[in-house]
């Protein structure tokens, strides 16, 4: 097996002094994909210890975030350019998946950080790079404010943003599941004028007005924090202000970019559950009695559905690398255009429909298998089902499945959005 070697409790708001934005920790310099996966492996093992412990009592992982960002690991996408690593997908995606497998409450954490320093690269302007690469390798976290609920469908939204007289903006709304936007020092949120055009606002995390609520009360992914963002007349500089209509039209790889982040923590899930797996059926689980054997790693139709499980994570690794690469080509070589975008969507769509399954169906055959002591609540390994359960209902399989096949049979094109 490949392995990677509530009610509220906590509500932050502007005068905090939880999280100073002066004092952001001064990150290791990251130069090569070589060191990026290397920090990652080490900071994996330093945080896996504790990773029953913090779902089991919801412990947020505020030390273990400074840590993490220590790294340098937070600042690996930013573009050669701007004095960053500019790492490739294959070594990102493997990065967060190696994190995920220790932790997919803390490998979650910073995908919504990758995806919005990658919206500065495709969208912002050449002042607006400058300052947010800077701010990202001197320790800065990005946070997420996009989703929303009571609107008609997860795409729309009703927070809204306002130009002042002076050339500012005003923003005002209220989002949900803002995974990031607690431990963040800014917090891009999207919004829409009055003309119907969408914008990210990167609002710094004490701006007055601005409160992030954690209330994020789910079964799994219990540390991501994943709660409640309120803008309240909140004032933005003109800077920090981006046009997210043009994310998507015309086509960028921003949503494949999204979404092999989204694989990559699933195949970290399904890796632990495997792992875990590994270690009951030959050390603590029993032989079926009718199975004739003495020891459960020897009963052979738990070796027939364990050699599937494998099969079926080499497959997803390697679809995983397959639309990482190709967003790899789709970045250095922008004249492919949105044929260069749609293959790559369909890559890791792909990825992600095996990842999601993969993920669910370990988890599941490690409690089958385990037996009756491996649903003891002593072992917590309910937890990488319930990880997997409710990391994977961001964005539906059953519609990739859709925009495979209507890709395969119709040349149709994929939605442009950041679920695919």
């Amino acid at each position: 097996m490949t392995t990677s070697t509530l009610p509220a409790k906590d509500s932050f708001s502007q005068g905090s002094t939880d999280l100073d934005r002066s004092r952001a920790v001064a990150p290791l310099t990251i130069k090569s994909d070589v060191e990026a996966l290397e920090a990652a492996r080490r900071f994996a093992e330093s945080i896996a210890g504790e990773a029953v412990a913090r779902d089991r009592e919801r412990r947020l992982p505020h030390a273990e975030i400074e840590a993490f960002t220590a790294t340098g690991l937070w600042g690996i996408t930013v573009p050669p350019s701007h004095g960053g690593a500019g790492v490739s997908h294959v070594t990102l995606a493997e990065v967060v998946a190696i994190v995920s497998e220790a932790d997919p409450s803390i490998g979650q954490i910073p995908q919504n950080h990758y995806c919005l320093v990658d919206a500065v690269r495709l969208i912002g302007d050449a002042r607006q790079q400058a300052f947010f690469f800077a701010e990202v390798l001197a320790g800065k976290r990005i946070g997420n404010a996009v989703s929303e609920t009571g609107t008609p469908t997860s795409k729309a939204m009703h927070t809204r943003i306002a130009r002042d007289a002076d050339g500012s903006w005003r923003l005002n709304g209220r989002k949900a599941y803002s995974t990031g936007a607690l431990f963040a020092h800014w917090v891009p949120v999207a919004a829409t004028d009055d003309a119907g055009r969408q914008w990210l606002a990167y609002v710094p995390r004490d701006s007055a007005g601005l409160h992030v609520i954690d209330d994020w009360d789910g079964f799994g992914q219990r540390t991501t924090a994943s709660g409640t963002v309120l803008a309240d007349n909140v004032r933005v500089d003109a800077l920090h202000v981006l046009p997210r209509d043009r994310l998507f039209s015309p086509p960028t790889i921003h949503g494949p970019f999204a979404q092999l982040l989204h694989a990559a923590i699933d195949l970290g899930i399904a890796r632990a559950a495997l792992r875990d797996l590994h270690a009951w059926l030959t050390q603590k689980a029993r032989p079926w009695a009718d199975s004739g054997v003495t020891r459960a790693s020897d009963d052979p139709l738990t070796l027939s559905k364990v050699g599937a499980l494998v099969v079926r994570l080499h497959a997803a690794e390697a679809l995983l690398t397959r639309g990482a690469l190709l967003l790899d080509a789709a970045r250095e070589c922008p004249e492919t255009g949105a044929q260069g975008v749609t293959a790559a969507s369909i890559a890791v769509a792909e990825a992600k429909i095996l990842t999601t399954e993969l993920a669910l169906d370990a988890a599941t055959a490690l409690i089958e298998f385990g037996g009756s002591q491996s649903a003891l609540r002593s072992h917590a390994l309910d937890r990488h089902w319930r990880n997997a359960r409710v990391h994977t209902v961001h964005d539906p399989v059953r519609w990739k499945y859709h925009a495979v096949g209507s890709h395969w049979l119709n040349g149709a094109e994929p939605a442009r959005h950041a679920s695919l």
